[in-house]
């Protein structure tokens, strides 16, 4: 693999955001709830943990739960021990300082989780909640189907193409781009949809500046190039 560094500024109207591993950082969170789930039903949690980032609880639910589980019963179960755990949960490295940045106007959340567990992680996490908020109730597709981001850039009143997406799991990364927004990927996903795309390690380095309406953002992007050749 090949990496560049290049210092990015861009003028957008919105900033749109993932949740967790974007903003908030519930990794332990996370790792306790899909554990206990595969403990539940006797699977492996390591194959869980793999393929859930990013994704609806349910759609996991649904690919793992032996037969005769009610995928529905058990997500709410999942669910619910997900809002009521909120130990451990931290705000990614420089999200506070961006989002106080931001005109509550110009920046949303699409979250593959429900509403109530977003609330319950972005307080955990000391974070805003913006006014207009995707989460998994308001859509009939999950990521990677696009349809959080679109509607999210609808609701602000801007083109998708004149949004940038900060993702960090290869499902949302793969929606973000489906959706015709610029993509900035958080943290170290090295999914091959993430290619040649502009990367962060965290948000620290991210800086905005209201200008004429627009926001203009600024950032030290890795773009990494060749993954899967090695």
């Amino acid at each position: 693999m090949t990496d560049t560094q290049l210092p990015i500024t861009v003028e957008v109207s919105a900033l749109l955001f993932d949740m967790d591993g974007t903003l908030v950082d519930s990794t332990a969170v996370v790792e306790r709830t899909w554990r206990s789930f595969a403990a539940r039903h006797r699977l492996d949690p390591e194959r869980i943990l793999a393929v859930s980032h990013g994704r609806r609880t349910e759609e996991t639910v649904a690919e793992f739960a032996p037969a005769g589980v009610d995928v529905r019963a058990e997500a709410l179960r999942v669910i619910a021990s997900e809002v009521g755990d909120t130990d451990g949960i931290i705000p990614v490295p420089g999200a506070p300082e961006l989002l106080a940045a931001l005109p509550s106007a110009g920046w949303a959340v699409v979250t593959s989780a429900g509403r109530a567990l977003a609330e319950a992680r972005m307080a955990a996490a000391g974070l805003p909640m913006p006014a207009v908020v995707i989460s998994a109730d308001d859509v009939r597709a999950g990521k990677p189907s696009p349809e959080g981001y679109l509607a999210a850039a609808d609701r602000l009143g801007a083109a998708p193409e004149d949004a940038i997406v900060f993702e960090d799991a290869e499902a949302g990364v793969r929606a973000a781009r489906a959706s015709g927004a610029r993509t900035v990927v958080v943290g170290a996903c090295a999914a091959p949809s993430t290619e040649g795309l502009d990367r962060v390690a965290d948000l620290r380095g991210v800086r905005v500046e209201q200008a004429a309406g627009r926001l203009r953002v600024s950032y030290p992007s890795i773009r990494i190039w060749g993954m899967g050749n090695d």
